[in-house]
């Protein structure tokens, strides 16, 4: 069940999609009433199935209920698998929807490690 309590949609700038986006804690119905500009999607452990396919597609569901179509972006903390396949499955929807997803290029480098990094204005 959904972590979210119930009342009217709460509305964002930025929220980080919890637990790395795992499925047990996010459903359409926090998409349905979390509505942010952006949201973070982390995780990167297919065996955990983070990021859930089941959770990108709730937003897609639960997007598809809001009464306006605002822009969204999806901002991913990895180069997944399971993002890059929903990302192609569902390209149409996300257009639709008006769903966009950034995809970092840049690598920040903090002394002995490096990641990748997107710029993100609110």
């Amino acid at each position: 069940s959904s972590a979210v309590p119930p009342g009217p949609p709460m509305y964002l700038d930025l929220v980080y999609i919890p637990n790395h986006s795992n499925r047990k804690n996010v459903d359409v119905e926090f998409f349905k009433r979390v509505r942010s500009s952006y949201y973070v999607v982390s995780g990167n452990d297919s065996a955990a199935e983070e990021p859930s396919r089941a959770v990108l597609d709730s937003l897609l569901e639960g997007k598809a209920q809001w009464d306006s179509n605002m822009q969204v972006t999806l901002i991913p903390t990895h180069d997944s698998e399971v993002m890059r396949e929903w990302y192609q499955d569902t390209h149409e929807k996300q257009q639709d929807l008006n769903i966009m997803v950034l995809a970092s290029s840049s690598t920040v480098v903090m002394q002995d490690d490096s990641f990748p990094a997107c710029k993100i204005e609110l």
